[in-house]
């Protein structure tokens, strides 16, 4: 019976996983911006999330769209992971939920830029091409929750998005 736990825990973490980037895909895309850095490092950052979310330390991936020639932030996005495992055998992506907020947000400036952070616990394992970074400031922005995008036997992932006030 635990042989049977361990592989449908490693099936969630690799679903979740690559609905993650997918789903940052999405944004970055129908943000107006050129996914092809993200797509360009899709493995480096699949390995990072499989990682974390295999040993439980990661809490959250966030994706900043900020300007190149101020570095302000313009707009983020995070996905925080919820870890509520009921091996129930069910799995969604909300793709239209995300959608919806996309359109909220808004289109980014055409010169913006972006980058995607994980935010693991103290402890983690280390993955290669990946180390410790900042925030940019949400000083004057509002966290608008989306709820629920992402969710495999009760691993997923909760969206939210960070816009001006």
């Amino acid at each position: 019976m635990t042989t049977v736990a361990v592989n449908t825990y490693t099936h969630s973490v690799t679903y979740v996983a690559d609905n993650i980037l997918k789903s940052l895909k999405d944004i970055i895309r129908l943000s107006g911006l050129d996914p092809s850095d993200l797509v360009g490092s899709w493995e480096s950052k699949m390995r990072a999330l499989k990682a974390w979310l295999g040993t439980q330390d990661l809490e959250k991936v966030v994706l900043e769209v900020f300007n190149k020639k101020t570095d302000a932030l313009i707009v983020r996005w995070d996905i925080d992971i919820v870890y509520s495992w009921n091996g129930g055998g069910g799995f969604w992506t909300d793709t239209d939920q995300l959608k919806y907020h996309i359109r909220k947000a808004g289109v980014a400036p055409s010169d913006a830029s972006y980058r995607i952070m994980m935010q693991a616990k103290p402890g983690h394992p280390e993955v290669d091409g990946w180390s410790n970074g900042y925030y940019r400031s949400t000083a004057g922005f509002v966290r608008h929750n989306v709820g629920s995008t992402i969710d495999h036997n009760g691993l997923g992932g909760s969206a939210a998005y960070w816009r001006k006030n």
